[in-house]
């Protein structure tokens, strides 16, 4: 089949079967290219901090820079992507843009390519392109767009559970997608799934990695309302579903004793003498 029919084909079957990736099912489910192509959670993770990167301007670094204060939203892409990669880094920023949580004060956005022939050039002009979407460039210091070589990306992708591998019919990778939100201390804490990202969801994910140090006290409040679905990557209404299940048995509890009493009302009548 010719590269430019079956790069669509690959992409379209990625973009609709990444969560069942993310839940590890056989390989007899996929097509050949994608056998092995998975996100393994690794939930509480520790990221390997002291792995050397170079940034967006050439310039060596360490992983630990971007931990300590913040949460952190890792995006594993690589740069010259023709399709998946540029939709979640897409979904980021449409994400970013929703939330009223600040990139560089309440979190960061680390970006590190997973092809190790990418050079800080790409990654630069990758983060110029990205952040004349997100329009705000006075958060430019919380957006941050790596690369390094295999030992390293090797390093980050095993942490995570990320499982790619290069077809050469169609001269890319083959990979499935999500983001990660990792705590300050760098330990993996939500994973969410697919090219669009709830920014709800993912402030609650934000405030919680950060042992609740941001958003607002109705966010944190919020919080023991909900609970996060790992399958779903979404955070649903416990505390409803509580409340519902409560408001059945009680309507169950009144139904009982309404029939007992009528039963009671009942025999009584046909034992009292005429």
């Amino acid at each position: 089949m010719p590269v430019r029919k079956t790069f669509p084909v690959v992409a379209l079957w990625l973009l609709l079967t990444q969560t069942v990736f993310a839940q590890d099912v056989g390989d007899a489910a996929r097509p050949a290219a994608l056998s092995g192509v998975t996100i393994e959670q690794r939930l509480n993770t520790q990221l390997p901090l002291d792995t050397e990167f170079h940034d967006e301007y050439g310039q060596p670094v360490r992983l630990a820079r971007y931990f300590g204060k913040r949460p952190v939203i890792l995006a594993l892409v690589y740069y010259e992507c023709p399709m998946l990669c540029t939709q979640i880094l897409n979904g980021v920023v449409r994400t970013a843009k929703a939330m009223t949580l600040t990139p560089g004060q309440d979190y960061d956005v680390l970006v590190i390519s997973f092809d190790a022939k990418e050079t800080p050039a790409q990654a630069l002009a990758k983060k110029t392109t990205y952040m004349k979407d997100y329009g705000h460039p006075e958060t430019a210091g919380g957006w941050h767009f790596l690369t390094g070589d295999t030992f390293a990306i090797d390093r980050v992708t095993n942490a995570v559970g990320f499982r790619y591998k290069w077809d050469p019919e169609i001269a890319a990778f083959a990979h499935a997608s999500a983001v990660y939100v990792l705590t300050p201390e760098g330990r993996l804490s939500k994973y969410f799934y697919g090219i669009s990202y709830s920014p709800t969801d993912m402030r609650f994910g934000l405030v919680e990695a950060s042992h609740n140090k941001i958003g607002s006290a109705v966010d944190q409040l919020l919080l023991f309302c909900y609970h996060f679905d790992p399958h779903t990557a979404k955070y649903t209404g416990l505390v409803v579903s509580m409340v519902r299940a409560a408001a059945a048995a009680t309507v169950l509890l009144l139904g009982g004793f309404v029939f007992m009493m009528l039963r009671r009302e009942k025999r009584q009548k046909h034992a009292r003498p005429e």
